[in-house]
């Protein structure tokens, strides 16, 4: 291998740990323990994607504190996407390994594995992108987010910027749009049914269901009533 073609190399890899390495302090991750965020990486992704197609579109956005999603809809969306958000520091290993093991199985990267946290610091900052150097990244700012902030906040911040259908984002406004209520007043059954959307927000539907999506939702909502039932 030639002299020019290793520094070539060299250089390469310094731009890439620098690249990363930059998450380490950037961006300013405590501010949002007491600020919401404006438009986020996805959001902007998104709004290019419209552009790149010719279509004249909007996010539409209604942020809602924790104190005004009903208690269903977290525990809805917390048993769909992440059944072990309260416990956890921010990575479920064994959900990871259980995700890696079928994306073998399928020879192809398809299952997802992220926490809540994980999916946080994607849509706030980096790209959908499943190259290994965003993964990096995604990895540095989850564990700093878990640092910086309680779960509570982690958890509000996500639901009010998580995409519910298109250019829906936070659960206010795919309340609204779905079932004409608030996010205070969404019941278990719609509960479960927006969390049931959430890995595929573009192709399924909260309020036309497909059988796929009424199957799942049925899951959560069984799951949530003897949670539910277990506590009472």
């Amino acid at each position: 291998m030639s002299r020019i073609l290793l520094l070539a190399l060299a250089a390469l890899l310094l731009a890439g740990m620098v690249d990363v390495g930059r998450y380490a302090v950037w961006p300013d991750v405590a501010v949002l323990a007491h600020q919401n965020p404006g438009k986020t990486a996805f959001m902007r992704w998104r709004e290019a994607q419209w552009e790149r197609e010719g279509k004249k579109k909007r996010i539409t956005q209604v942020w809602v504190p924790l104190s005004r999603v009903s208690r269903s809809a977290i525990m809805a969306v917390t048993i769909a996407e992440d059944d072990k958000f309260w416990n956890h520091e921010g990575f479920d290993f064994e959900g990871m390994e259980q995700a890696l093991q079928k994306d073998l199985e399928k020879g192809r990267i398809a299952a997802g594995g992220s926490t809540i946290t994980q999916q946080l610091a994607k849509n706030l900052w980096l790209s959908p992108s499943r190259n290994p150097l965003r993964k990096l990244k995604e990895a540095i700012l989850t564990w700093r987010l878990e640092k910086a902030l309680s779960k509570r906040r982690i958890l509000e911040l996500y639901l009010n910027v998580a995409e519910w259908g298109d250019g829906i984002f936070g659960i206010e406004a795919a309340a609204r749009a779905d079932f004409g209520v608030s996010a205070a007043g969404l019941s278990e059954e719609q509960a479960a049914r927006l969390a049931a959307v959430l890995p595929s927000p573009l192709k399924w539907s909260a309020s036309h269901p497909s059988r796929g999506v009424a199957l799942r939702a049925r899951i959560i909502l069984h799951r949530m009533q003897r949670r539910l039932g277990d506590q009472g």
